[in-house]
């Protein structure tokens, strides 16, 4: 990469382990320049793949970076699916429009290839960049500022059967990712973690609190076993009226309704609080339906995690279908044209082929529209409403609708 005008020529290149802290500042200046606490930078440092990090370079200096995590995420019908993470990108202000962020992404994805791996994944900080490279919206989320002085939670019968137990968040971790395990082949989109992932739900530094408490937890147990926890801040706060705390929610689960549901009402019933603010939450979690006033919750949705099919047969293999499918796929993909043409996808609950075919398309769409589909819970359906999905054979997209949908709503659980 270069010009004419005597300006230092660019290499796109695997990042040196040496070079991490000068291509980690180039991403941190990117998003704003404000530093990161020493422990954020050790445990991404610690994360970071070498191999699998890009780096543009114009001489010493470092003006474009993109790397990717090796997940396994969950597809509809339990599998643990290979998939790139694609992390860390950034384009130096100074190098904008210059094909910079176009190269990494065609480097990224032709390695991502070449690894076998049939899906590239991201959360966007600005949606509209990728839709060019063919990624799709796929997943959503919930955040919400609940009025916990004014809503009530029904729970079902049963909840009083679970008890809690603050812990240090660190003491009780193994416990916890045990749970958080369980729990990773039941719904599409979550990711299992790697070592070292681990540390991500702990991250603390006093920078990031806002005013609010170190991380605090609770352990469910039930029957004598752990069956779910909860992580979460308070940040203290008085009004004329009295105490006016807020409960600010990191991260929750369980592996059964009740032990959920006695989490949640723990959480509206703090002292001195009289909000709970949660973030990222499961768009049909069980909560919503349990308030005594959605409206008072102030829920908001919001886009979570893309996906690229980077290898559309094994892709579409990967996952089962909850109705018999038998479509005919014609699919443009432009930057990745080995996806390009027309794919036979045949499968049921039990598991599912893809293969090339020259037999007449029944729908015809792009390989962003399929990504958005993927995991059940954008629907081919309002995709053709929406004009982004053509149907040429009559019936042929309600068919296919039906059967990529998923009982489970997909949630990408914390952020890469």
């Amino acid at each position: 990469m270069g010009d004419d005008k005597g300006e230092l020529k660019t290499e796109l290149r695997t990042l040196r382990k040496s070079e991490w802290g000068t291509w980690y500042a180039t991403l941190v200046r990117a998003f704003g320049g404000v530093p990161e606490a020493a422990e954020e930078l050790e445990l991404y440092e610690s994360l970071t793949e070498a191999d699998r990090s890009l780096g543009v370079w114009e001489g010493d200096g470092c003006v474009g970076t993109a790397g990717a995590f090796s997940f396994r995420m969950t597809v509809p019908g339990g599998a643990e699916v290979p998939v790139a993470g694609v992390t860390m990108v950034c384009v130096a202000a100074t190098h904008r429009r210059r094909g910079v962020l176009t190269s990494m992404m065609r480097r990224q994805l032709d390695d991502v290839r070449s690894l076998g791996e049939p899906l590239a994944v991201l959360t966007a900080s600005e949606p509209a960049i990728y839709g060019r490279f063919g990624y799709g919206a796929a997943t959503f989320q919930v955040n919400a500022e609940i009025d916990t002085d004014r809503v009530r939670l029904s729970v079902p019968d049963g909840t009083d059967d679970v008890r809690l137990r603050y812990a240090a968040p660190g003491d009780v971790l193994d416990v916890c990712e045990a749970v958080y395990a369980r729990l990773v082949p039941g719904r599409p989109g979550m990711l299992a973690r790697r070592p070292g992932w681990e540390r991500h739900g702990l991250l603390d530094p006093e920078s990031g609190r806002g005013g609010a408490s170190p991380l605090q937890c609770v352990v469910a147990r039930r029957g004598g076993e752990v069956t779910g926890y909860a992580r979460f801040q308070v940040r203290p706060g008085w009004s004329s009226e009295g105490p006016a705390g807020t409960v600010v929610l990191r991260d929750l689960a369980g592996t059964d309704p009740v032990t959920e549901a006695a989490l949640w009402r723990f959480l509206f019933g703090i002292d001195l609080t009289s909000t709970l603010s949660v973030r990222g939450r499961p768009v049909d979690e069980a909560w919503q339906y349990q308030v005594s006033d959605l409206r008072r919750c102030g829920p908001v949705l919001r886009d979570a995690l893309y996906v690229r099919l980077v290898d559309v047969g094994a892709a579409l293999a990967a996952r089962t279908y909850q109705a018999p499918v038998d479509v005919v796929f014609d699919v443009e993909d432009a930057f990745c044209p080995w996806n390009a043409g027309r794919w036979r996808l045949s499968g049921d609950a039990k598991g599912a082929s893809c293969e090339r075919t020259s037999d007449a398309a029944d729908l015809a769409l792009s390989v962003r529209e399929l990504g958005a589909a993927y995991l059940g819970g954008v629907s081919l359906t309002s995709l053709g409403s929406a004009g982004r999905v053509r149907q040429v054979r009559p019936g042929a997209l309600a068919e296919a609708s039906v059967g990529f949908g998923s009982d489970v709503a997909p949630w990408l659980p914390h952020g890469f």
